[in-house]
């Protein structure tokens, strides 16, 4: 039997710690949130199974715990383009953004499109995500050319210096992403390592 929002959310509110709270809040999260570890987000997620309506009203609340549980259990075959970028632009933190597509945007079709789209963005939390799934999908099993991943390799070198924090560390994961996919690859990417630097 699935949940209903207002359980779900005294659920994370009993969940919730001081300690916990401060540390995200440390980490540029906002309020409300209740501070709940993801220790203790997984296996309420795993209780609540797959819940795309939950999952929408739980990111409608704005609430921070319960954007990071939205992520968990909602259903990447029914969420929209539309939706999914909606999601984005509200997200402030790496760890909802890490969480959003590993748990999302990466599940959800067309995700290397999706990738592309998001990496021209100028907004360092929107590029972030581009590049997280980017990396993704060069550790996936997709059928995707050495070409394909080379050009990203340049792409990287190209505009690393005007990249935020956060999407520099996303690109510089990417790279090594990419170099794990073959020898061919593993070699690009320490040149373009070695070129870029420290």
């Amino acid at each position: 039997m699935t949940m209903s929002f207002e359980e779900v959310m005294a659920t994370l509110e009993s969940l919730g710690t001081e300690q916990t709270r401060k540390t995200y809040l440390r980490h540029g999260a906002s309020e409300p949130l209740f501070g709940v570890k993801f220790g203790d987000l997984r296996p309420l997620a795993k209780r609540i199974k797959t819940d795309h309506r939950l999952a929408e009203r739980l990111w409608a609340s704005g609430n921070s715990d319960a954007r990071l549980l939205a992520c968990m259990v909602a259903d990447p075959a029914q969420v929209s383009e539309g939706e999914l970028d909606a999601w984005l632009a509200d997200i402030e933190t790496y760890f909802l953004a890490d969480t959003f597509v590993a748990e999302v945007a990466s599940k959800a079709p067309g995700r290397l499109a999706r990738a592309e789209r998001w990496i021209a963005s100028d907004r360092d939390r929107t590029a972030q995500a581009g590049w997280d799934l980017m990396n993704l999908v060069a550790l996936s099993g997709d059928e995707v050319g050495d070409d394909y991943f080379e050009a990203q390799l340049r792409l990287i070198a190209e505009r690393i210096e005007s990249y935020g924090n956060w999407t520099r560390r996303s690109a510089s994961n990417t790279i090594t992403g990419i170099g794990l996919r073959n020898d061919a690859l593993e070699s690009a990417a320490r040149e373009t390592a070695a070129a870029m630097g420290a």
